[in-house]
């Protein structure tokens, strides 16, 4: 039998990582977009794939580059493309909205023009979010929920949604969308929130830090662990027809509760250590967001499997140990100086 082979764009992100992963589980070939900046620094920019480097193949290509995408999907010829890769941290959205909105809408368009060319079997999954619903007019939110999205991110994976779509309608492209909400885990980078009050109350539990300093405490988000949500982006392409998926837990917590169960896991009161500025609110916030993934349950089979108390934990305690371990390695490199002298 064939093996499949997969396209990831994002392969080093928190979810290609992952979903790399689950499809060399399955026996695909794996292949997948990178920088050719991490190429040339792989120590750090390819940390979550060290373990699986001998079993992936990589490629430099960017999303700006309608030639290097192209160059990859005549190369791989995907049975399964990914599409992952994004400009995603959503306050940095504003900073740079123009960079954001054109790298990925054409990042997008270049990737869905490239597999109808060069792989128009190819069944294609795109990174929607959450975030396109913005200040919805219902809770929870569903499939049919209209968007109002309140950030350049989100306005930029709308027209990706739509595009999505098209692709799937006119061309008769096998093309899902994935509406995830917020999913985390140990892997998330230290920009996004949930990565910021783990390590943070880490480093204020190892003394390396007094305080954490948030933005807004009351913005409430639906938040589940990023390998379940992997594994609905893979069911999706299992379907017999391609369709669109909310995916989250349907619950519903505030940073507030966010930070009060991260300080939990090492008995500290947060009321000490945290520090609300509002220079990190949004310009636009969004007050909650929690999604309906009722049709993902159904039709996919679909479930999560981690508790929002035992994701907090996870993370924490991961970050704990790679606290621990930085001051293991800190004192290792003083005794080796002060044997050398």
């Amino acid at each position: 039998m064939t093996r499949k082979r997969a396209l990831i764009t994002g392969i080093t992100g928190q979810d290609g990582s992952y979903l790399a992963e689950l499809l060399l589980s399955q026996g695909s070939e794996v292949h997948g977009t990178v920088r050719r900046v991490a190429l040339e620094d792989p120590q750090h920019r390819l940390w979550r794939i060290r373990h699986i480097l001998d079993r992936v193949h990589l490629h430099a290509a960017s999303l700006e580059s309608y030639a290097s995408l192209f160059r990859v999907v005549e190369e791989v010829r995907p049975d399964e493309c990914y599409h992952l890769a994004a400009q995603s941290f959503v306050s940095y959205s504003f900073d740079d909205e123009f960079s954001t909105i054109n790298m990925n809408i054409n990042g997008t368009h270049y990737l869905l023009s490239a597999l109808k060319e060069m792989a128009p079997k190819c069944r294609f999954y795109f990174a929607a979010t959450s975030e396109m619903f913005g200040n919805a007019a219902e809770s929870p939110q569903n499939e049919r929920t209209p968007f109002h999205p309140r950030s350049p991110y989100g306005i930029s994976k709308v027209a990706g949604y739509h595009l999505t779509c098209n692709y799937r309608e006119a061309y008769g492209i096998f093309a899902c969308n994935g509406i995830l909400f917020n999913h985390e885990s140990e892997r998330r980078g230290f920009e996004f929130v949930t990565r910021k009050v783990s390590s943070g109350v880490a480093r204020i539990k190892s003394g390396k830090e007094e305080k954490l300093i948030l933005g807004n405490l009351d913005a409430v988000r639906d938040w589940g662990y990023s390998p379940d949500y992997v594994r609905a982006m893979w069911l999706m392409l299992q379907q017999p027809e391609p369709d669109d998926f909310v995916v989250a837990t349907g619950e519903a917590h505030s940073v507030r509760e966010l930070v009060q169960a991260a300080f939990r896991v090492v008995d500290l009161d947060w009321r000490d250590c945290v520090v609300v500025d509002e220079k990190l609110y949004r310009p636009s916030e969004i007050s909650a967001l929690r999604g309906d993934s009722s049709k993902a349950r159904r039709v996919l089979g679909w479930k999560p499997t981690l508790t929002f108390d035992e994701l907090v934990t996870r993370m924490v305690e991961w970050d704990l140990r790679r606290e621990r371990e930085e001051s293991d390695r800190g004192r290792d490199r003083q005794a080796q100086a002060f044997a050398s002298e």
